[in-house]
Formats: C-alpha cells, structure tokens, sequence
C-alpha cells in the first residue's frame, strides 16, 4: 500500500535577480497570482506589503492554500512557498516564477506534507 500526501509544499529560492523586479510588491503579487493560475489553483486574495529602504513580502490566498514571497533586493534573493492539495501543478508555478524573475541560480525543495498511511485513511 501506498503512503500519500496530503499536500506539496515547494520552496523556491533564487539568487542573482534584478534588483528592481524584487522591490516592486504590486508587481511581485502580479507575478504570484499567476503562478497560482499556472499551478491551476482557485485565487482567493492577496495581501501585500513594502518594505522601506526596500524588499517586500506577498502572500496569495488559494483555495489550494498559498504561495508566499519575501525579497532581498539588497542581495538579489527571494524566497518564495507555493504549498498546494489537490490536482495542482505547483511545478508549473515554479516554472511561470522562474521565468519571470530569470535568476542567475536557483534551487527547488519538494516536501510532501500530511503523509497519510492506508490505514490512517478510513473514518471510522
């Protein structure tokens, strides 16, 4: 029997990324509701914030849950989370958001979440 996840959880980071595409937070929730759109995820709001000198934090509410990002445009970093259930494709988020932002560098971690055992399945 076969163990399954209730959820993907993918961190994303990326280095070397122009500066100005990381300070932008209206442009950085533009870039994470279509991420969400690529991974077929249901957008139920966003929420963004600017940082002063700089960076930025956005969150993007999913019915699938969310995908997050915070920015260092001082050091030419984001880290993002896409975590997703369901029939999503958070890959083709990570795709849409690396095409986007075109890092020098990047790493990709997959985390399946809620690791459900067949027995732990049936409600009794």
């Amino acid at each position: 029997m076969k163990t399954e996840a209730l959820a993907t959880h993918v961190l994303l980071e990326l280095w070397g990324v122009e500066t100005s595409l990381l300070n932008d937070a209206k442009a950085l929730e533009a870039g994470l509701i279509d991420a969400a759109r690529a991974a077929r995820c249901e957008v139920l709001g966003a929420l963004h914030h600017q940082f002063h000198p700089h960076g930025a934090s956005v969150v993007v509410l999913v019915a699938e849950s969310h995908l997050s990002i915070h920015t260092w445009p001082e050091h030419e970093y984001a880290a993002i989370d896409i975590l997703t259930c369901g029939q999503t494709l958070p890959e083709a988020g990570v795709a849409s958001l690396i095409e986007r932002f075109r890092p020098q560098r990047h790493s990709i971690q997959r985390i399946a979440r809620g690791l459900i055992e067949p027995a732990m399945r049936q409600i009794p």
